[in-house]
């Protein structure tokens, strides 16, 4: 039997990690943690997009792969199983974490089972919502949806919830594993923060340098509420223009609504910069003035911590997990995704209040510091360690009661009808 003794070997089955997502994100950053502390962490996915070459991540080629309609991307892929159960073999894992209920993540919960390790994972996307969004509601979709989710969570030992709104929705699911602790919210904040704010970065991307930058850094599509942010734009943008005031909207990423937002909001002074990386990324968050985040389906919302932490103001709704890193009219507000009309004056009143803008940016980026993503790591960690010690001790228990059986009946006198063959339990 292993003995915690050592560090537990960890197998992280994702099916992202080389595209650009807030899950995709976070599992890079926790990867780049465990090197640091020498955790032993292997990340196993499947996918043609490049990932880092570095000795803890196995990205086995997919047998098929396409991007998924509507989201270039974004791409589905079939793994090779028999691969990826060879090499989790290979690296003989004392735990499996799961982090996607795809095809990846199956052979995870698979893997899991064939090892006799305890499972863990991490709700990170909302799919029933997603699906909600994406099918109109359709209630077939959403039942099946719901039941999938159901199928594949109950069989996990943990549960990671990236906020208390989403323990919620498990619990909803009829999901009730042993363990459901939420994942303490972490960050890059070295990466993101004011010292990178540079208004050159302005001019250099064409864009205006006499208006205040109202940012969004996600998906473009409807998940993403990205309807709702055209209608709130276009009322504020009249609204500013009549008063006088200097606004533009950046809007940082690409998805399939993209289109559509750049026809409706033509002549409303709005920049639709694609996809961003790395330092840019950090100057446009800290070079910018105020951040919106209209999603209703996000269990966190890692970009809302990013700005917070670049010291911008969010606006944030009140479903889902992004409310909970936002402290309401102290490092931004958080507002109903019903109430238009709110989002709209919020926006006018901060871009016209300065002092009060500022205030909350710097509030923001203070609240941030106790967010970092080192200890976010330390307490994914601590949770899985606490899981390995929990197997360890419910497999030893048969081995000491029949070890202390073995010293009881070795200590008394055998009678005559007792074999040594034949001890009583």
């Amino acid at each position: 039997m292993p003995t915690p003794s050592r560090q537990p070997r960890l197998a992280l089955f994702t099916d992202t990690l080389g595209d650009v997502n807030g899950v995709s994100r976070f599992i890079n950053d926790i990867l780049d943690q465990s090197l640091a502390a020498q955790r032993p962490l292997h990340v196993l996915t499947s996918t043609r997009f490049p990932t880092r070459p570095l000795p803890t991540i196995h990205n086995l080629p997919p047998l098929f792969a396409r991007a998924m309609p509507g989201y270039p991307q974004l791409e589905l892929a079939a793994p090779n199983i028999p691969a990826l159960l060879r090499r989790v073999r290979q690296i003989e894992p004392d735990l499996i974490h799961v982090s996607t209920p795809g095809p990846v993540g199956l052979v995870g919960v698979l893997a899991s089972r064939l090892l006799r390790v305890p499972l863990l994972g991490t709700y990170h996307t909302d799919f029933p919502a997603y699906i909600a969004d994406l099918f109109d509601d359709d209630p077939a979709f959403n039942a099946l949806t719901r039941a999938a989710m159901r199928t594949i969570y109950r069989r996990f030992d943990t549960i990671f919830t990236r906020s208390d709104d989403y323990a919620r929705t498990l619990h909803a699911l009829h999901v009730h594993p042993r363990s459901m602790p939420r994942l303490w919210p972490g960050t890059r904040l070295d990466r993101f923060a004011p010292t990178f704010r540079d208004p050159s970065i302005w001019p250099a991307l064409a864009l205006p340098t006499d208006s205040l930058k109202i940012l969004y850094v996600g998906r473009l599509s409807v998940e993403k509420n990205m309807p709702m942010l055209v209608r709130v734009w276009r009322a504020t943008h009249a609204i500013l223009q009549a008063r006088g005031l200097s606004a533009s909207l950046i809007l940082v990423g690409d998805g399939p609504h993209r289109p559509e937002m750049q026809r409706e909001l033509e002549g409303c002074n709005t920049h639709f910069l694609g996809f961003r990386y790395n330092e840019e990324l950090s100057r446009l968050y800290a070079s910018s003035d105020l951040f919106l985040f209209p999603s209703v389906t996000d269990t966190l919302g890692q970009v809302v911590m990013e700005a917070q932490a670049s010291g911008l103001p969010a606006l944030v709704t009140n479903v889902g997990g992004p409310q909970e890193i936002v402290r309401h009219q102290q490092t931004g507000l958080v507002l109903s995704p019903d109430h238009q009309q709110a989002w709209v004056d919020a926006i006018v009143d901060l871009v016209a209040d300065a002092t009060k803008r500022k205030a909350m940016g710097q509030a923001a980026h203070e609240h941030l510091q106790s967010f970092s993503i080192a200890a976010s790591f330390e307490h994914f960690w601590d949770v899985h360690v606490e899981a390995w010690r929990r197997s360890i001790e419910s497999h030893s228990q048969p081995l000491a009661d029949a070890t202390a059986v073995k010293h009881v009946t070795a200590a008394r006198p055998a009678k005559p009808s007792e074999s040594p063959t034949h001890v009583a339990p």
